[in-house]
């Protein structure tokens, strides 16, 4: 039987929100790629899909450090597209199972990059997953962007000076994974005005999910890894 490597999103969270196409391809797979750093406790992905996938499959962790240094970075997918490359080559379907969109802030595009690049004639499929930001507006009720409004969506630990450009130029702005900059950027809010604008979703999805739109009240609290800041400069 031909192996096959796929990218699956598994949503932000909540089971139910795996897509259809997800959950048939995951019953289907014979290895289950879970991507971990070394300071994960679990795999959220991986939580995910347990609870509605009945059935036994392999786990193969893929280690990918915390890291800016590209080099390390760079061996680290390399290591990773030859364990899945070995795999589909044995005949297996193999499964990188990501939080979100594969295709968004995932680094199952490192590793698919690093497979077209060097296995070329690897058969891959991507599965689209519901992004963490669109979740979060289902949350809040509100929606990300309307009518002729613009919107930016940037990684927290992009360096502050930019952020202040990107608030200046669009309507709405998503700040992904805001946890350790939290602080640095509820200052640049305040400076601003625009502390009442915004709001911070935290493990969207998850039993434990927290909802803020008193973003003030978090100042000097430790934020879950999983939090996004949504901001309306125009209001709701």
């Amino acid at each position: 039987m031909a192996g096959k490597f796929y990218g699956i999103g598994v949503g932000p969270g909540d089971p139910e929100l795996l897509t259809l196409k997800a959950y048939r391809v995951l019953q289907e797979v014979d290895v289950v790629c879970v991507p971990k750093s070394a300071a994960d406790r679990e795999s959220l992905a991986l939580s995910i899909i347990n609870r509605v996938i009945k059935r036994q499959f392999t786990t193969v962790e893929l280690s990918f450090p915390m890291s800016r240094d590209r080099q390390i970075l760079e061996e680290h997918w390399a290591r990773a597209g030859e364990r899945v490359a070995q795999l589909v080559r044995e005949g297996q379907k193999v499964a990188f199972v990501t939080i979100g969109d594969p295709m968004f802030y995932s680094t199952y595009g490192y590793v698919r990059a690093y497979l077209q690049k060097n296995y070329p004639d690897l058969p891959v499929e991507t599965i689209p997953g519901i992004t963490a930001m669109s979740a979060c507006a289902a949350a809040l009720e509100e929606p990300l962007a309307t009518g002729e409004e613009s919107l930016a969506v940037i990684p927290a630990a992009y360096n502050l000076k930019r952020l202040e450009e990107v608030l200046d130029r669009f309507d709405n702005v998503v700040l992904m994974k805001v946890n350790r900059y939290f602080d640095r950027v509820l200052e640049l809010l305040r400076e601003k005005g625009l502390t009442e604008r915004a709001a911070l979703v935290s493990r969207c999805g998850h039993p434990d999910q927290m909802v803020s739109r008193e973003v003030t009240d978090l100042a000097g609290q430790k934020l879950d890894y999983m939090s996004i800041l949504v901001i309306h400069k125009g209001g709701r």
